[in-house]
């Protein structure tokens, strides 16, 4: 059955056997283990992920893609926008960690990863097609152009490897960018940290980028208070993601023992 691409969900079948083969492979799938696939389109990757594992659930938004998907055997088809998808509980249902793979649609990527933030702690590793200047964001180093919001909130939580480029001929429709494929490993033992108050503190540090974090982060942090933390005579760029998390940390616990004193000091 013939499927036209639809613009509104950004869909680029990848069609390149070679390269396919080539992604199954630093995929590695192995028998009996619990994968689940995020837009599966037109099962370029799906059949031989799945000869491989056995079995293979797939996240399809697409009705007319699920219909089809529906036709394969050893294939499960959760016809969902993946941001509604509950990986805790597909993790829970499997009895294990689960493998997340998947050729992601490119205009909300990022909304994507960070759902799959909150779950990372179930999953085993993520390997997914993406802009290729979304991944060259996601493992940036300090200082370097693409460094920003997103390397900090992802390199907190995952080991990242950007493992193949994916040249735009390799689809139908191709796209106007680059692709490429990115292994994200969960951290065994990623910093304890308030994530809502990381992740606060990181977006307003990259919100005006130019300016010292002293001026940013004023609400948080007096300069006096975080010697030894680190500078904030610097731009958000300089700071290091280890650095971030000590920031974290230390605002966390100031603003507990504030909490402590209010109480003991307050009249009854």
């Amino acid at each position: 059955m013939k499927h036209i691409p639809r613009k509104r969900f950004g869909q680029h079948f990848l069609t390149d056997r070679s390269v396919i083969q080539e992604i199954v492979e630093a995929i590695a799938p192995q028998p009996g283990q619990s994968m689940v696939e995020i837009g599966p389109g037109l099962a370029a990757m799906t059949r031989p992920l799945a000869e491989r594992l056995g079995h293979l659930t797939v996240i399809e938004l697409d009705r007319d893609l699920a219909v089809q998907l529906r036709g394969h055997k050893n294939l499960t088809v959760i016809e969902s926008d993946v941001l509604r998808v509950d990986f805790r509980a597909l993790a829970t249902a499997a009895g294990t960690k689960i493998r997340v793979v998947g050729n992601l649609p490119y205009n909300i990527s990022t909304p994507i990863l960070f759902h799959l933030l909150d779950a990372a702690d179930v999953i085993e590793d993520q390997h997914f097609m993406l802009q290729k200047e979304v991944i060259d964001r996601m493992v940036a180093t300090p200082k370097g152009g693409e460094y920003g919001r997103l390397s900090v909130m992802l390199q907190w939580r995952y080991a990242m490897e950007n493992v193949l480029f994916v040249p735009p001929e390799s689809f139908d429709p191709p796209p106007r960018v680059n692709s490429a494929i990115v292994r994200m490993l969960p951290r065994a033992e990623p910093a304890a940290v308030n994530v809502a108050l990381f992740s606060e503190l990181v977006r307003v540090a990259f919100s005006q980028r130019r300016k010292l974090l002293r001026h940013t982060l004023g609400r948080w942090l007096e300069e006096k208070a975080f010697t030894g933390v680190f500078s904030v005579q610097r731009r958000a760029e300089e700071v290091a993601v280890d650095e971030y998390i000590a920031l974290a940390l230390q605002v966390a616990a100031d603003l507990a023992q504030q909490a402590t004193t209010k109480a003991i000091t307050q009249p009854a």
